[in-house]
């Protein structure tokens, strides 16, 4: 496993080597020992997955607040995405700002996203599956989100947004007034 940190601090893209014979292939997906640099020893506790059948379907903007807040370890398994994370960290040095990876399931790319942070992405081809490994519990009254369009994020959606949840249509918008979520950046993220 190879980690290339992104702009925003914490965050990382993580590619796989694929061992390949005549046979096919075989690549590890998740090391606690590799990534210790990003996660520090936190432990996955649920393994998630999502189909989504349609291209131009975005599914987010979300993240849990604390005290559930997560580290999100995701990748695409079958087809590709336009994959978004949002710093929403009070006091961060990238708070308020996004970065986008193109997820490719032919790739076996995945990226790491730490605690106080938004996700969602765009399936850029029909039958999109996810893999999402948290290393915090679902808590569904800690569920939040922010609006995929908001005007302060200026995200470049690559294709017309299609087929919204009735719940991300009712996501607010991201505006000056949020100050962020306490999420402590730990000091050794690179």
């Amino acid at each position: 496993m190879e980690i290339h940190p992104l702009p925003l601090k914490g965050a990382a893209e993580i590619t796989c080597a694929k061992h390949e014979d005549d046979r096919g292939w075989f690549a590890r997906l998740f090391c606690q020992k590799e990534l210790l640099s990003l996660n520090h020893n936190r432990q996955i506790q649920q393994v998630n997955s999502s189909f989504t059948k349609k291209m131009g379907t975005i599914r987010g903007l979300h993240y849990q607040s604390p005290p559930y807040a997560e580290d999100k370890i995701v990748r695409c398994i079958s087809g590709r995405v336009f994959d978004v994370m949002v710093d929403l960290r009070k006091g961060s040095s990238t708070f308020g700002q996004y970065h986008s990876v193109l997820l490719d399931s032919a790739k076996m790319n995945m990226v790491y996203i730490p605690k106080g942070f938004a996700h969602g992405f765009q399936t850029l081809e029909d039958d999109c599956q996810m893999l999402y490994l948290h290393t915090e519990f679902y808590a569904p009254d800690y569920d939040r989100g922010i609006y995929y369009d908001s005007p302060n994020l200026d995200i470049k959606w690559p294709l017309e947004a299609l087929d919204l949840s009735d719940k991300d249509k009712n996501l607010t918008h991201l505006d000056m007034s949020f100050e962020g979520i306490e999420c402590k950046v730990p000091k050794d993220y690179f």
